[in-house]
């Protein structure tokens, strides 16, 4: 993920100016670096140790959501249909 990239996807779902860590940059961020490793992993078949790092992200990912959900149940909802991801 490029730095152009990052700053985007922050500033789309920031929640206040300057927001860098709430949840939903957080699941924003991770959301895109695990389609990256997607496609990275698509051409690649046997790189394992990429591979354990997108589990490594997408559990991290899930924690995060979960933490959303408790805290605040509309705010997940939002940012699951904003970054397409299923539950």
């Amino acid at each position: 993920m490029k730095r152009q990239e990052k700053k985007d996807v922050i500033t789309k779902f920031a929640t206040h100016q300057g927001d860098t860590g709430s949840p939903e940059v957080q699941i924003a961020i991770l959301t895109e670096r695990i389609e990256s490793l997607k496609t990275h992993l698509e051409i690649h078949k046997k790189d394992n140790h990429s591979r354990r790092g997108i589990m490594l992200m997408v559990g991290k990912r899930r924690r995060l959501l979960d933490y959303l959900k408790r805290k605040n149940p509309e705010r997940y909802t939002t940012i699951l249909a904003e970054l397409n991801l299923r539950k």
